[in-house]
């Protein structure tokens, strides 16, 4: 937590007015420019309502109904990732509040920025286990950025302003504001405080990149054979993709993103490698074994992209270029570390860069790039076409290529691995629970997006087990007329728990079926008003997507895929990035290779180990 105080010459000098505290949240609100709130009235909040009502009357802001408070919280979290404002919801006390819990830790995980805003029992009856209480402020501790319970009406502006400028800045993330029922009603000399405003005491994020570290960096990346860009989230967050193209093409430095990074590079470009980690591109997975200099911009080693840790990268020297210090050197120790907003430190590189005349020689990275287009074309990324039925990856690339621009939103499972891999789409348009794997999270933040960006197309792809864990709000969508498009991959499993069942438990299926008592998602979605497409066969793929997209409206689209495909490539636990499973087996080009003294599969000899048996090669 911070220490906050606002000084008196930077307060506002608008004039004393008598106003509620409800008053006061709502203009603050509308003084931050928030247009849209996301959330589910009850008791302890209806001071806060009964003045949303006044706001919505005067056309300040529009208010969605969720039919469940997590929905709320994820709707907040794709506004912003969308958009790169701080996303609003608001919920009551007691069970309003903790229904909103997962939604902060997803945005938590991912730093998203976000203001949670939940009613409480009046302040005498704070402490007294009364109706509906919870200690919200300290359930959610330690998945926000910082918490605040408001004790008096005239400290709500302050508190707004405190909760923006901390969400928004740094690394992003999620705020909450718990707010007693009774200040809401309580009368205080309303001071509206404008954004900017804010003096926080103990905080404040490095934004620029120390200069003697980014020449550092620069003498690296010179002297580099293998360079390779490795980019995060947090490239996304600070809106630097332009220099990150620049950067990568004036040096001739490949790139791979993670989950959270994808659209931070066109993944069309020559440079591009894909996503690596667990079930990322097998040549991103073998760039990141070979290279000998990794530049990591805004990403956090996590252990999905990492795989064994001690292996990952382990003939690199590492440039760690992130804002917040605690991720750098806290999984691998950078030579070079650089503490900085991503887009200000890639500003002050390039320009440095081009003050000292610094860029490629071509003769020393060609052999690194030709070696990386030999892994493509041995390794690519193939969508099955199955004699019978229509397979999971089909529906993903069919998606792209009527829809190449669109918002996509996913769930989590096996469905949001096929779409990472086969859709192609720019920045900010690829929006997933990446670090806490929140099921039930895409149709929710999709709403989010689409009133974000009313006239960009928005799809969700889901599973048909994620996508039972919040179906209500096709509600919301219908009422409010949100035109989402969901996309069921329908396996009838929880596919992602089938394929590690089958891989590393004996293919004992635990509970992991729902194909007994699934709905029929067509029938579902006409009973909330909303139109329903279910087809199972190729021939029908290509037109259902076109009726789809061509609506004027919410469609839940099912497509019933082939049951037991598995996502692939796979790093298996415990296993390094370039020992991977079910690599496609393809005629190969010319180039020399070696057999495995384990398992006898052939080999490129710039393999480290054998991807059928993680045998290391001689």
């Amino acid at each position: 937590m911070v220490s906050t105080s606002i000084p008196k010459d930077s307060q506002s000098t608008e004039t004393h007015q008598r106003k509620t505290g409800a008053f006061a949240l709502m203009d603050s609100l509308r003084r931050h420019g928030v247009k849209h709130i996301f959330g589910y009235p009850g008791g302890a909040i209806l001071p806060i309502y009964d003045e949303l009502y006044r706001s919505e009357a005067r056309g300040e802001v529009q208010h969605i109904l969720v039919r469940h408070e997590q929905a709320a919280s994820h709707a907040a979290d794709g506004y912003a990732r969308a958009t790169g404002k701080v996303g609003v919801c608001f919920a009551t006390s007691g069970p309003g509040a903790t229904n909103l819990v997962t939604g902060i830790a997803t945005a938590h995980l991912d730093s998203i920025p976000m203001v949670a805003i939940t009613g409480q029992v009046a302040r005498a009856a704070i402490g007294t286990d009364a109706f509906q209480e919870t200690d919200i402020f300290g359930i959610t501790t330690p998945i926000v950025k910082n918490s605040y319970v408001v004790r008096h009406a005239k400290d709500m502006a302050r508190i707004v302003a405190e909760a923006f400028h901390i969400a928004s800045t740094g690394r992003p993330g999620p705020v909450l504001i718990d707010i007693p029922k009774d200040v809401g009603y309580e009368e205080c000399d309303y001071i509206p405080v404008q954004p900017g405003e804010v003096n926080l005491r103990g905080y404040k994020p490095t934004v620029k990149g120390n200069p003697r570290q980014i020449s550092a960096a620069l003498k690296l990346i010179k002297q580099a054979e293998k360079p390779l860009m490795y980019v995060g989230g947090g490239a996304i967050a600070s809106d630097a993709h332009n220099q990150i193209k620049e950067l990568a093409e004036r040096f001739q430095i490949p790139v791979t993103t993670t989950l959270m990074g994808l659209g931070a590079f066109d993944e069309h470009h020559p440079l591009a490698v894909g996503m690596l980690g667990m079930h990322g591109t097998a040549y991103a997975n073998f760039a990141v074994s070979e290279c000998d200099l990794l530049i990591a911009i805004g990403a956090r080693f996590d252990d999905r992209v990492t795989g064994k840790l001690d292996e990952f990268a382990s003939r690199a020297k590492v440039i760690h270029i992130d804002i917040d210090p605690a991720e750098v050197g806290k999984n691998r120790a950078p030579e070079v570390p650089i503490v900085g907003d991503v887009r200000k430190v890639l500003e002050q590189m390039l320009e440095r860069a081009k003050e000292a005349d610094i860029g490629s020689d071509s003769k020393i990275t060609k052999p690194w790039l030709d070696q990386i287009s030999v892994w493509r074309q041995e390794y690519p990324l193939v969508a099955p076409h199955p004699e019978q039925g229509v397979s999971p990856q089909e529906v993903i690339v069919e998606l792209n290529n009527q829809a190449p621009q669109a918002f996509y939103t996913t769930d989590v499972g096996q469905h949001q691995m096929w779409a990472a891999q086969f859709l192609k789409n720019g920045p900010r348009r690829w929006i997933s629970s990446a670090g806490l794997g929140t099921m039930g999270y895409g149709l929710a933040a999709a709403m989010g997006v689409k009133v974000a960006v009313r006239e960009e197309e928005t799809i969700c792809i889901s599973g048909d087990a994620s996508f039972q864990m919040n179906p209500q709000e096709l509600g919301t969508l219908a009422q409010f007329g949100i035109n989402v498009k969901t996309v069921i991959i329908n396996n009838g499993w929880q596919g992602m728990v089938r394929q590690w069942q089958q891989s590393f438990f004996g293919e004992r299926y635990s509970s992991s079926n729902m194909e007994v008592g699934a709905p029929d998602f067509k029938i579902l979605a006409q009973a909330y008003g909303i139109k329903g497409i279910s087809i199972s066969d190729r021939s029908e793929l290509a037109s259902a997507i076109a009726e789809m997209l061509a609506h004027d409206g919410p469609v839940l689209m099912e497509v019933k895929v082939t049951k037991n495909e598995n996502c692939y490539p796979m790093i298996a636990p415990g296993k390094s990035n370039s020992q991977m499973l079910g690599l496609p087996q393809k005629d190969r080009p010319a180039t020399e290779f070696v057999n495995c003294g384990e398992c006898g599969t052939t080999n490129p000899t710039a393999n480290k180990f054998c991807p059928e048996c993680g045998n290391e090669l001689s």
